[in-house]
């Protein structure tokens, strides 16, 4: 398949010309992205009404940690978020410091224009008609702009959920990176994507491949992790194997999050990555687990002292391995300029 043939959508695998090799100065790194969203019972039916803003003292204090770690986290923000007077000054206030970065991150069901039904199908926005999935975008990406001053440039797709127009139509809005794509996931069950098989490495994607993607992290663990994804597979097409391989510690699936994840499995996790030659290590979390009621990761006071312990140890782990934080400038700064696409044979 040639270039041109391959019109960049985030669900195809890239071709070989569209992988990224970062200046090696760059080094091995780390980034931190935070789906900054509203609270919400995610056990329930998604709803457009009922949903509240009320973790800004939990955002406040995650930011005052990350910060004096050295960490600038990218905050991609929904709608509900920016609509927050109390949220949208607090994060300007971040900006103006140079203490973070704001991005986007389209939850469909609570972002205008309401003209969908909202179901489970629904709640991947990439998977929604092309001229509502535009207009999504646009309107969450003007109220950015006016609660902040510019356009954002980086975006991740509420429950990941990217589908076969979004890399077009965020290369039309703008965005210079994508990190929607989590790899070695798939959600075609509950409607959404499929990102099986997909890079762990940046990569360009998009019909003129002006747009990063960026893949969130995930790895294998356990004497089996060599075998990786493919072996991954057949143990979830056998059902109960996939449990026992985890639980003898032979073969696990392990996002680099600090929600329902140990610090012996990140640590472990990390250095499969490593192993892998993965350039940049991509956590993320949601917003409302900061704050201690609002995710089934931390319920009480109690689970946020663990949340920071997690953290603690994790960027302990990072600095002992020589793996540095990167902001979103650093990243895009050691992304080389492309080469223009081969013409079709």
């Amino acid at each position: 398949m040639t270039a041109l043939a391959h019109d960049g959508n985030l669900l195809a695998h890239p071709l070989a010309e569209d992988m990224i090799a970062l200046d090696p100065v760059f080094g091995k790194r780390f980034m931190l992205f935070v789906d900054t969203e509203e609270e919400f019972d995610w056990d329930a039916p998604f709803s457009r009404t009922g949903h509240s803003v009320s973790a800004i003292d939990g955002m406040a204090r995650g930011q005052a940690f990350f910060a004096a770690a050295g960490v600038k986290p990218v905050y991609v923000t929904d709608y509900p978020v920016i609509e927050s007077d109390a949220a949208a000054a607090m994060m300007g206030q971040w900006i103006s410091d140079g203490a973070a970065d704001i991005g986007a991150h389209l939850h469909p069901w609570v972002n205008p224009p309401h003209v969908e039904e909202v179901s489970a199908a629904n709640s991947y926005v990439g998977f929604l008609p092309e001229a509502v999935e535009r207009a999504k975008l646009e309107a969450l990406c003007q109220r950015i702009e006016t609660r902040f001053g510019a356009r954002p440039i980086a975006y991740r797709a509420g429950r990941y959920g990217v589908g076969p127009n979004s890399a077009r139509l965020l290369e039309e809005a703008g965005f210079r990176l994508d990190s929607s794509v989590r790899s070695r996931f798939d959600y075609s069950g509950q409607y959404g994507p499929d990102f099986r098989g997909l890079p762990q490495n940046p990569y360009w994607t998009g019909p003129a491949r002006t747009l990063i993607e960026l893949p969130l992290s995930t790895g294998f663990i356990g004497l089996m992790r060599r075998s990786g994804e493919r072996a991954y597979r057949a143990a979830q097409a056998m059902g109960p194997i996939a449990g026992a391989l985890a639980r003898a510690r032979m073969l696990s699936r392990v996002p680099l999050t600090p929600e329902g994840i140990s610090i012996q499995e990140a640590i472990a996790v990390i250095d499969a990555l490593m192993e892998e030659d993965v350039p940049v290590l991509n956590f993320s979390f949601h917003s409302p687990t900061l704050a201690p009621g609002h995710t089934p990761y931390v319920r009480t006071e109690a689970d946020r002292v663990a949340f920071y312990a997690w953290w603690d140890a994790i960027l302990t782990h990072l600095a002992r391995r020589g793996v540095r934080a990167a902001s979103l400038a650093d990243f895009l700064a050691a992304v080389p300029v492309r080469a223009k696409a081969c013409k079709a044979a």
